[in-house]
């Protein structure tokens, strides 16, 4: 075979070649596209399930970082609440207004006998003040310093600052001190430990501070000015109890004084009458004679009568203790069960109970019993004590009111005076009249 053939043969092999080739090529091509197709229909119809998984993990994630963030604001809620208590409770301890029931009360710590041992006490504080701060020992640093390398300027300097932290501590305290009442001394003593605290810290970084001793020693000076304020009140109170037992026994002395010698002239204007009647007896005869010693009966009965409220007056003027105890209700001021026993020497004890019933209360007091007796102070004690714990006013025992009924008290005056007479049932017309009217009025609404 000649080359050429040979030739001829391998073109047709290789163009039979080619030919299988791009028919396997145009094959393949179709199959990609078909294989793309699907791909693009199977990716269309799986994309919501991504897209899913895919919002799923961005949820989660974001989720995740709002906990984190929850958490954190959380802790810094927490703290802030820890803040406002503190603050809330700081303004509590502060706040003037506060109720008392807050504090409970104040138990003194001094209780001297009287006001001048309160002002001597005083002087004594005031002394060791004025001692720490000439000796220096009131504010205080505790190192050296210097100031452009002279340790003259430091010193000057550390003074000028311990004379301003004095200064304000002191000021800070004779506002509290001026302004201490019963009701809020638990708050200023709040206020200077506060003022100490908060004035040692401003000065802290130089190393000055105010010195505890002198803190206590203005605490004292809290306490003994209040102290003292209730005692002075005090004083004040018994000096007019005082001047109003004086009075009260003026005033009985008075009408005693009057008494007797509205009875002396009874006395004499009888005896008078009587003589002239003895002597006209004797002269006159039959029915004029009758008449005469009828007179004389008579005006001897009034002489007796006349010399017996004499002798009455003369003895309750010489026995002081002569008197009368009361025992008075005010139902439309105080209430049911509510009762002043109390003591006069006026000859008429009533006039006593209208001084009581007054502009200062609304309603006239009702009688219950006006109790005489030659001991009228023993027997008004004696019932005083009995009710002690049952007394209105726990502080101030010069106010005679007490919470208990009115056959405790008789029992009482029966075991320790004798039988008497109470009158069990309350007036009260003005009360029980205003209390018609107003119903009367509600019910024309």
């Amino acid at each position: 075979m000649s080359t050429l053939s040979i030739l001829a043969l391998l073109c047709a092999a290789l163009a039979a070649g080619v030919f299988l080739l791009f028919r396997r090529l145009g094959a393949i091509k179709s199959a990609h596209a078909t294989l793309q197709k699907e791909h693009v229909a199977l990716t269309d119809r799986f994309r919501p399930i991504v897209d899913v998984d895919a919002e799923k993990q961005r949820v989660e994630a974001q989720t995740a970082q709002l906990a984190q963030e929850y958490q954190q604001q959380q802790k810094d809620l927490g703290i802030l609440k820890v803040q406002v208590n503190e603050l809330h409770a700081e303004f509590e301890s502060l706040e003037e207004s506060a109720e008392l029931r807050s504090f409970g009360l104040y138990k003194p710590r001094y209780d001297f006998a009287t006001s001048a041992h309160y002002q001597q006490k005083l002087n004594d504080i005031y002394g060791k003040q004025k001692k720490m701060i000439s000796d220096k020992k009131a504010a205080t640093c505790s190192i050296e310093w210097t100031v452009n390398g002279s340790k003259v300027e430091g010193r000057k300097q550390i003074n000028q600052t311990l004379r301003l932290t004095l200064r304000a501590f002191n000021g800070e305290c004779d506002a509290a001190i001026s302004k201490v009442k019963y009701s809020n001394i638990v708050v200023m003593e709040t206020r200077i430990r506060k003022a100490f605290d908060a004035i040692n810290k401003m000065v802290e970084i130089q190393q000055c501070t105010i010195a505890r001793g002198y803190l206590e020693l203005r605490l004292q000076e809290l306490y003994l000015c209040h102290e003292y304020q209730e005692k002075v009140q005090a004083e004040k109170e018994l000096q007019r109890q005082i001047r109003e037992q004086m009075r009260e026994e003026e005033l009985a002395q008075r009408e005693l004084e009057k008494a007797r010698l509205d009875a002396e002239k009874e006395e004499k204007r009888y005896a008078d009458a009587l003589k002239k009647a003895q002597r006209e007896v004797e002269q006159a005869t039959g029915e004029k004679q009758e008449k005469l010693l009828a007179q004389i009966l008579e005006l001897q009965s009034k002489l007796e009568i006349a010399q017996q409220v004499k002798a009455r007056a003369i003895s309750q003027a010489q026995l002081t203790r002569c008197g009368h105890v009361y025992v008075i209700s005010n139902i439309g001021s105080f209430g049911e069960d509510v009762y002043k026993i109390g003591m006069t020497r006026r000859l008429d004890p009533l006039d006593r109970v209208k001084e009581l019933g007054d502009a200062s209360v609304p309603f006239q007091f009702d009688v219950h019993a006006v109790i005489y007796c030659e001991d009228a102070p023993k027997l008004e004690n004696t019932l005083h004590r009995l009710f002690h714990h049952r007394r209105l006013n726990r502080i101030n025992e010069r106010k005679e009111f007490f919470k208990v009924t009115l056959q405790e008290i008789a029992d009482a005056v029966r075991a320790n005076h004798g039988a008497i007479e109470f009158l069990h049932e309350a007036e009260a017309v003005e009360y029980r009249k205003t209390l018609a009217l107003l119903t009367e009025n509600i019910s024309q609404q």
